[in-house]
C-alpha cells in the first residue's frame, strides 16, 4: 500500500506520551519491532503471543486500529501503542541493539520454545551465518550451548570460530564434512532465506532432534520423508515473538551484553547499502542513523 515507509527494527527516545500511557515517560530509551496492532481478544493476544494473532498488523504497511496505514522506522518520528514498545537497557548502544527487535527475537523465541536456553552442553547447529545466524551464536554461547555453524561459505569459518566463538564449522557443500557430522546435533536452527532442501541437514540431527525454520525462502522446501522417519525428527517453524518475550530477550541482551554486528549508514546511503546487501557485502546488518548529527544516542 503506497506510499510505503519501511523499517521494523527501531530504537529511539520517547519525546511525548499520550494521556493514557503508564509504562513509559518522556526520555525513556525504547524500541519498536515488527508489531503495531492486533485484535487483543484472541487466545494468542491474551497469552502475549500477539505475533500469532490472525489479525496482526505490522509496523509498516499494516492497518492500524483507526484505519490508517502504518509507517515504519525510515522516518524522523514514529507513533506506537505502548503495548508494542519495549524498554532498551541502559548499557546497550541504541544502534547495535536495534536489529535485535526482529533478528534477535526471531532466533531467541524458537531457542526458548525448544528449551535450548535451559540445556547447557547440548549441541546446536545454526544453518547460515548472516544477520540472524550470528546473533543466534551469541545467544547460544551465553547459555552454554555447543555451537556448530553450517555454511556454504568456507571463508566464514575463521570469523565464526575466532570472533563469534562457535565451536565447530561444517561446509554444507562438502559431502565428507556433512557425513562426519551425521547424528551429532540436538537442535538445528535454519536461518537461510535462499531456496534449499532440508534433507541432508536433517541427517545432522540425533534421533529425536528438532529443526526450527526461521528463514523464509520464496519457494517450497524439499522435505524428504526418510530422514524424518528414521530419526524420529521434528521440523517446525517460528516467527518473531510476543511482546513479553521480546522484552525478556532485550533484558537478556542487557545482562550478557549481546548486540548485533552492524554498519551505520546515513539516509542518503540507503541505495548504496541495498546494492551491497544484494552482493552479501555487510557484516551483518546495516543500521540507518535517521537522526544524524541531531542525535546524541
Amino acid at each position: 500500500m503506497y506510499p510505503v515507509v519501511p523499517g521494523h527494527e527501531i530504537t529511539g527516545v520517547v519525546t511525548k506520551v499520550g494521556t493514557n500511557v503508564t509504562r513509559f515517560k518522556t526520555g525513556d530509551r525504547v524500541g519498536v519491532g515488527c508489531l503495531a496492532a492486533s485484535c487483543l481478544e484472541c487466545e494468542f493476544c491474551k497469552s502475549s503471543q500477539e505475533n500469532y494473532c490472525d489479525q496482526i498488523q505490522f509496523t509498516y504497511n499494516g492497518i492500524f486500529w483507526d484505519g490508517s496505514i502504518t509507517y515504519g522506522g525510515y522516518s524522523r518520528m514514529l507513533v506506537a501503542d505502548q503495548r508494542y514498545v519495549v524498554r532498551v537497557p541502559e548499557n546497550l548502544p541504541m544502534d547495535a541493539v536495534a536489529p535485535m527487535l526482529c533478528a534477535g527475537i526471531t532466533v531467541y523465541s524458537p531457542m526458548k520454545d525448544t528449551k535450548m536456553l535451559e540445556s547447557p552442553g547440548k549441541k546446536l547447529g545454526i544453518i547460515g551465518l548472516g544477520g540472524l545466524g550470528h546473533v543466534a551464536v551469541k545467544f547460544a554461547k551465553a547459555f552454554g550451548l555447543h555451537v556448530t555453524i553450517i555454511s556454504t561459505s568456507p571463508s566464514k569459518e575463521k570469523e565464526a570460530k575466532e570472533r563469534l566463538g562457535a565451536d565447530h564449522f561444517i561446509v554444507s557443500t562438502d559431502p565428507k564434512q556433512m557425513q562426519a557430522g551425521k547424528r551429532s546435533l540436538d537442535f538445528l536452527l535454519d536461518t537461510v532465506s535462499a531456496n534449499h532442501s532440508l534433507g541432508h541437514y536433517l541427517e545432522l540431527l540425533k534421533v529425536n532432534g528438532t529443526m526450527v525454520i526461521v528463514g523464509a525462502p520464496e519457494k517450497p522446501m524439499e522435505l524428504p520423508s526418510f530422514p524424518l522417519i528414521f530419526g524420529k525428527r521434528t521440523v517446525k517453524g517460528s516467527m518473531t515473538g510476543g511482546m513479553n518475550e521480546t522484552q525478556e530477550m532485550m533484558d537478556v541482551c542487557g545482562k550478557h551484553n549481546i548486540t548485533c554486528d552492524i554498519e551505520v549508514v546515513k539516509p542518503d546511503q540507503i541505495n548504496e547499502a541495498l546494492e551491497r546487501l544484494a552482493n552479501n557485502d555487510v557484516r551483518y546488518r546495516f543500521v540507518i542513523d535517521i537522526a544524524g548529527q541531531s542525535s546524541n544516542l
